[in-house]
């Protein structure tokens, strides 16, 4: 097991009130697996990544849970021991390479920075000319042509696709364990996410890598996970095999998700799931769902329902299973 997460609970304080958005997530990650994490826009699937890698905002707090990762809870690891691992074994290509690039540097500023960190830890202090090395070596990983524009290029200077390319580089210097992909494709136009998902999927491939996906494709999930966790509101709905997910969800919520994704062959467009998310300043006391659900129960509203076993690798979080 490279990484297991229980009862994690995420908070956002403000002067006003108290967001409480995840609510006692539960998963795990076996080395070399790859798992892909699917809800709906503000379910807090980026809470999630940003809590595995101790960088959730100011405002942010965890006030329960563990995240175990090979053997250590990342929540009590000093600062010096978490910022080896950020530099040497996980990595994160984040949802906005606009925002996750500093526009006031250029790319070898940002790019030297994180590949000199990693050399450090290892006990070996680079050279410009192996920095240079190591970077076109990378960007050619990528399949980043012209390492010298690109080096000399702000973020604004690039192509989006050339941006997320630059994102994945990076993240890949420290992924040598376990690679986070938020998004990955977003903001893009079809034909540059589809080079970039192939991209992302070779390069898991080759080097074996343990990786969590976050999307709203469906497709890609598909596609590129062992197993899917389905995330709404906070809480996790329900985890299974991919294929059996898809074939068999068990969870109203990801009967309602899975039958809104657009199809070629259907006639007509996905009606989506009615209602909305609930206000996390006031969240339901029991299964966040619940309002939305056509199959609700009393106790839904108010108790909210533990992890039922469906068959060995299918698990729901639902009374109608109970």
């Amino acid at each position: 097991m490279l990484l297991e997460i229980n009862d994690l609970h995420v908070y956002y304080k403000s002067y006003w009130y108290t967001l409480k958005v995840l609510n006692g997530v539960w998963l795990r990650l076996d080395r070399g697996e790859r798992i892909g994490v699917i809800g709906e826009s503000g379910s807090g699937k980026t809470t999630l990544l940003k809590s595995i890698l101790k960088i959730l905002p100011q405002n942010g707090m965890i006030p329960r849970g563990e995240i175990r990762y090979d053997g250590k809870d990342i929540l009590k690891l000093s600062g010096n021991e978490l910022s080896k691992i950020r530099r040497k074994e996980i990595g994160m290509i984040f949802q906005d390479p606009m925002a996750a690039l500093n526009p006031v540097f250029k790319i070898k500023d940002q790019l030297y920075d994180i590949l000199k960190y990693k050399m450090m830890i290892e006990g070996h202090n680079p050279s410009s000319k192996e920095l240079y090395e190591e970077a076109s070596k990378i960007f050619s990983d990528v399949r980043l042509p012209d390492p010298d524009r690109v080096l000399e290029s702000y973020p604004f200077q690039l192509s989006g696709g050339m941006r997320q390319r630059v994102m994945i580089a990076m993240a890949l210097i420290s992924a040598e364990k376990l690679l986070l992909a938020d998004e990955p494709t977003t903001n893009l136009d079809v034909t540059i996410q589809d080079q970039i998902l192939k991209l992302i999927h070779r390069l898991v491939m080759q080097k074996n890598l343990s990786t969590i996906l976050v999307s709203h494709a469906l497709g890609m999930v598909y596609q590129m996970t062992d197993r899917v966790y389905v995330l709404y509101a906070g809480d996790i709905m329900e985890e299974a095999r991919t294929r059996e997910l898809f074939s068999h969800p068990k969870h109203p919520y990801t009967q309602l998700l899975v039958a809104s994704t657009p199809r070629l062959s259907s006639v007509g467009v996905g009606e989506g799931i009615k209602g909305k998310l609930p206000d996390y300043r006031n969240p339901p006391a029991g299964c966040r769902f619940a309002p939305r659900c056509p199959y609700v129960m009393d106790k839904c509203i108010n108790t909210k329902p533990g992890k039922i076993q469906v068959n060995r690798e299918h698990v729901v979080s639902c009374y109608l299973y109970d």
